[in-house]
């Protein structure tokens, strides 16, 4: 059995491997140099997600570490954790000690990836999405819909938390977010934007987690481009309900998750 689960955990990081590469692409402006972090659930207690400093364009298998559920959310039950005591903190956190350091946004990565249904998570700096969130305007303009797929594919309502410094005190922000989120929906977002920060996709699959980020990426640039013509024309909140409960939509969203 224990062979079995490392077989499985093994698997879960070369697909990791290729989520990172692909929200890593240069031509997609999504994240450059050290920016954005990925994560992935691997059944048994740990999840490998994306080392301190390493690159989502070059992460190679070294760049991953593997880190155990119960040592993080256990910190996350404190008030505050001291920055010179998170560096050390975040070594302790790893199932395999030889790995490196994982990303300081390990804390938020394992608060998404305990939300029922959620198994996989990306996070990035998208330039057009930070266009908007780095604005006046904030989250704002995405608690409107534009256009179906983005209902779809990011869900009818996305999670919103201010700036906050990242690392631990972020994740404490995340946590009310997703708490407040739950006893609202019922279930966990897609998408998550941190104000002055960028997107997180919360999905299913690692696929799932990609269509997040590329329609959010697409919606934000319809975003701007109907602020150049007067201001965006928003679906109607009865025609977007709709979209977000029809049966050829659920079916479709099966579809493109993979799942």
């Amino acid at each position: 059995m224990k062979q079995s689960s490392e077989k499985t955990a093994q698997a879960i990081r070369s697909e990791l491997l290729e989520l990172s590469h692909e929200l890593g692409l240069e031509s997609r402006q999504l994240a450059i140099l050290g920016e954005g972090n990925t994560s992935a659930d691997c059944g048994d207690g740990t999840f490998w997600v994306k080392a301190s400093g390493s690159s989502l364009t070059t992460l190679g298998e070294a760049d991953l570490s593997r880190v155990r559920f119960d040592a993080v959310l256990e910190l996350l039950e404190r008030e505050m954790v001291a920055e010179q005591e998170i560096e050390a903190e975040l070594l302790n956190v790893l199932a395999d000690p030889d790995h490196k350091k994982p990303s300081v946004e390990t804390f938020l990565h394992a608060l998404c990836l305990s939300e029922d249904g959620v198994k996989w998570v990306g996070h990035t700096h998208t330039v057009s999405v930070n266009r908007i969130l780095c604005s006046v305007l904030g989250a704002e303009p995405f608690l409107g819909h534009l256009f179906p797929d983005a209902i779809v594919v990011c869900g009818r309502v996305p999670a919103v938390v201010p700036y906050v410094d990242p690392g631990f005190e972020l994740a404490k922000a995340v946590q009310a977010e997703l708490r407040r989120y739950r006893s609202a929906y019922g279930k966990a977002p897609k998408l998550l934007l941190m104000v002055n920060h960028g997107p997180v996709a919360l999905g299913q699959t690692a696929k799932e987690v990609a269509n997040i980020m590329l329609m959010a990426d697409k919606w934000a640039e319809i975003l701007w481009g109907t602020y150049a013509l007067g201001g965006p024309q928003f679906l109607p909140e009865d025609e977007v309900e709709q979209i977000d409960n029809r049966l050829d939509e659920h079916y479709r969203r099966r579809q493109l998750t993979g799942g």
